[in-house]
């Protein structure tokens, strides 16, 4: 055998996969009703928005019809510009109403990031005096929900005078127990060692903390994205904004969807423009959210 023909021998047992694939142990049929079952899960789960949107496009008397059609016969955007020209009279524009929504959302999202990153850090890879007591904390404050804090953080916001401000909302925000949760479980599945190495490299805290921790778990900083601008998108605010110059775009959209029957379109128009912005950011993160489901990462 010449060198040539041993050396295309080898590089053939070389290319050859060392692991077989597994085949799934079901037949045809088996394959056939799991995909069904899974299309009529997705159909289930996608059928509140599909009827949302259908009926934001109806007409007025196709919103009344009995027995209700899911789609519209004679679509129209008229609920959509009715809806404007309502915002349009209000003596506070609409793009006064979105720019604090947007406001609240991006300053309290990004606080929350960065506050609930660097707490989940320390809890997950220092070992301090109260370590597990203040995760245990954490944990137990959960359970509870804004409507059992919303008094003591109401009595708090006003020693602080910042009531009818936009940090009644955007500094709570940043204490959410959940975002330090998240990010704690996941932190705590990268490898110590590979700190370590940072360090003996001759990296500061704060480098190991951008340049290795953070890149590490962006499933989980995504997630927490998802969560917080879903809280703080849907948030009326109205129990610490009273100023009308300061209130969300929510509170005034639900405010003309309350206007009685004949804004029944307005109000199915309010709910798709409700629910677009956080389906939009789930859409663009879906993967990462995924990934964060399934608890990937690094382990030791």
């Amino acid at each position: 055998m010449s060198r040539k023909e041993k050396k295309a021998k080898t590089e053939k047992v070389y290319r050859k996969p060392l692991i077989k694939r597994r085949k799934p142990n079901r037949s045809i049929w088996g394959d056939i009703l799991l995909y069904v079952f899974l299309l009529f899960v997705a159909f289930v789960m996608a059928f509140p928005i599909i009827y949302a949107v259908s009926s934001a496009l109806k007409p007025l008397d196709e919103l009344f019809k009995f027995p209700p059609r899911v789609f519209p016969q004679n679509p129209t955007l008229d609920n959509f510009s009715d809806l404007f020209v309502t915002m349009g009279k209000s003596w506070v524009t609409f793009s006064r109403y979105l720019f604090n929504t947007v406001f609240i959302t991006l300053v309290g999202t990004v606080g929350h990031l960065i506050v609930a990153s660097m707490g989940a850090f320390v809890l997950a890879k220092y070992d301090f005096p109260g370590n597990k007591t203040f995760f245990k904390i954490v944990t137990v404050a959960m359970m509870f929900t804004g409507y059992v804090t919303q008094i003591p953080n109401y009595l708090i916001l006003n020693k602080l005078g910042w009531i009818d401000t936009y940090w009644a909302i955007i500094i709570p925000a940043f204490a959410s127990p959940m975002g330090l949760f998240l990010m704690k479980q996941f932190m705590e599945g990268l490898p110590t060692s590979l700190i370590e190495a940072a360090k003996i490299d001759g990296a500061n805290e704060w480098k190991v903390f951008t340049n290795i921790v953070m890149p590490n778990v962006k499933p989980a900083w995504m997630t927490l994205i998802i969560f917080s601008v879903q809280a703080l998108w849907n948030n009326k605010a109205s129990t610490f904004i009273y100023s009308e110059e300061r209130k969300t775009l929510v509170y005034a959209l639900q405010q003309i969807q309350s206007g009685g029957i004949a804004r029944t379109g307005q109000g199915a128009a309010v709910l798709v423009v409700v629910m677009i912005v956080p389906i939009i950011i789930f859409v663009l993160s879906e993967s990462q959210i995924l990934e964060t489901m399934a608890s990937s990462g690094l382990k030791d």
